[in-house]
């Protein structure tokens, strides 16, 4: 019995460290693609990406909320390329100005956690004015969670009031 244990429990260590010493996987963008459907509310004056070299590119958005902004709900989806992109893991929906007073759900507060440092989008409710995301990269090590290699597409719907306002596609490849 102790050395099944013992055996367990050297398996668990080394696929942790398998994932956490693994500094061979990258996380690119390649493509962004942002739609306001209400240009009377939301302005989208910069959408794009900017190579910095082989193998880091940056993502850079500027829009400004032309009214205050109570209620916005986020809905997003994770969809994997494999003969066109399917929908893969989790389609997470929350609302965002009850999330900033107090984050709850998990998985959006890993996601935050990556794009956190490089957005003035982190205050609480109402929005309104410029909002920006500069220079957004992400390094596989600050990933908190294994992820496989492959293309995936992470589709974000912003809505104001409950109405559709924007989207953002983020196109992003994992590479090991």
């Amino acid at each position: 019995m102790e050395i099944a244990l013992f055996t367990v429990g050297i398996l668990q260590v080394c696929f942790i460290l398998n994932f956490s010493l693994n500094n061979a996987a990258q996380v690119k963008f390649t493509n962004v693609v942002c739609n306001s459907y209400n240009k009377s509310w939301m302005l989208i004056h910069r959408c794009h990406l900017k190579a910095i070299n082989r193998n880091k590119t940056v993502l850079n958005f500027n829009g400004t909320v032309l009214h205050p902004a109570n209620d916005i709900t986020v809905e997003s989806q994770f969809s994997l390329k494999a003969n066109g992109y399917k929908p893969w893991l989790y389609k997470p929906k929350f609302d965002v100005c009850r999330f900033l007073k107090k984050p709850y759900n998990p998985i959006v507060i890993l996601a935050y956690n990556l794009v956190k440092n490089f957005t003035n989008f982190n205050h609480t409710c109402p929005y309104v004015g410029s909002q920006i995301v500069d220079g957004l990269h992400i390094l596989y090590d600050t990933v908190p969670v294994p992820w496989p290699s492959g293309e995936f597409l992470l589709e974000i719907d912003w809505l104001f009031e409950k109405r559709l306002q924007f989207s953002t596609n983020v196109y992003f490849t994992v590479v090991e």
